[in-house]
């Protein structure tokens, strides 16, 4: 069996090749905040429960999404949830202030106790189509998909494109919007990030609550540069049970009082992204 093409669905393509373009009345960099909400199963843990890790996680949604709220709200700033779909059946009070909020909802898989690596096309195909249709009976029509732990199967762009979905942000390859080849018709990619990412920051290095901030603050100034000729997009990565807790919270906070200094950034959601990247961007080839 021949090795799987690493270009299957990208074709490699230069950002200083990219024709130019800017975001909505001329801003420069576009900032989405993607607000991870999603639900872990106790019950997976072999012979008892798993009272430490459960119990933290189940904290951002009793508590830490609250806060995350809170300092989106007060600064004008939609989210873009990666929503679990069992967060619509078990969560209906966070699923209300979603949708109260004007927030996003990007599909994220069932649950991330579970995984897309290793399962058949029909099984990744019927996850992919139960979470639209929880995400959907709140009314608001699902365009985007974020694997699970950002897992995916030589399928998923194809499965995705074919379910009706317009974007994915699993590929974390640019800072502008890129095209992805599928078996039918090409799909975006709006890129998502592992480096302004609670979870990378806080679990897996162990950083202080404040890196949150520098990191984010460090990687705009540089954005910002670089959209000097052509927009570029910045992701904010957050989960409520590591940034919605008490010590973090105003690192986040301070994000937005130090980038909405900045008259030519826009924040947008990712349907937005899409939309506007489809009105002036390159046509899919």
């Amino acid at each position: 069996m021949s090795a799987p093409d690493p270009f299957k669905h990208f074709p490699y393509r230069a950002i200083v090749d990219h024709p130019p373009f800017s975001w909505p009345n001329g801003a420069r960099i576009a900032v989405w905040v993607i607000p991870n909400i999603e639900h872990f199963h106790i019950e997976l843990s072999p012979g008892a429960p798993d009272v430490r890790n459960h119990s933290r996680r189940d904290y951002g949604n009793r508590v830490g999404i609250w806060r995350l709220m809170d300092v989106l709200s007060k600064h004008g700033v939609r989210g873009t949830v990666a929503l679990n779909g069992e967060v619509g059946t078990l969560y209906p009070r966070i699923m209300k202030a979603c949708i109260d909020l004007r927030w996003e909802l990007m599909g994220h898989g069932l649950t991330n106790s579970v995984m897309l690596t290793g399962m058949s096309e029909a099984q990744e195909d019927a996850v992919i189509a139960e979470t639209r249709t929880i995400i959907e009976s709140y009314g608001q029509t699902m365009r985007g998909w974020l694997g699970p732990g950002l897992t995916e199967t030589w399928e998923t762009p194809d499965l995705l494109k074919e379910d009706g979905y317009d974007y994915l942000a699993d590929w974390v390859l640019d800072d502008q919007p890129v095209w992805l080849k599928t078996r039918g018709k090409p799909i975006v990619n709006v890129p998502y990030t592992q480096e302004c990412n609670d979870v990378a920051m806080m679990l897996i290095q162990h950083h202080k609550a404040s890196e949150y901030y520098d990191r984010a603050i460090d990687q705009f100034e540089q954005i910002y540069d670089d959209s000097a000729d052509s927009a570029r997009i910045m992701a904010l990565v957050v989960h409520p049970y590591i940034m919605g807790v008490p010590h973090r919270l105003k690192y986040f906070r301070r994000i937005f009082e130090t980038i909405r200094k900045k008259s030519d950034v826009a924040f947008m959601t990712g349907e937005q992204i899409l939309d506007w990247y489809l009105r002036v961007g390159p046509k899919a080839p």
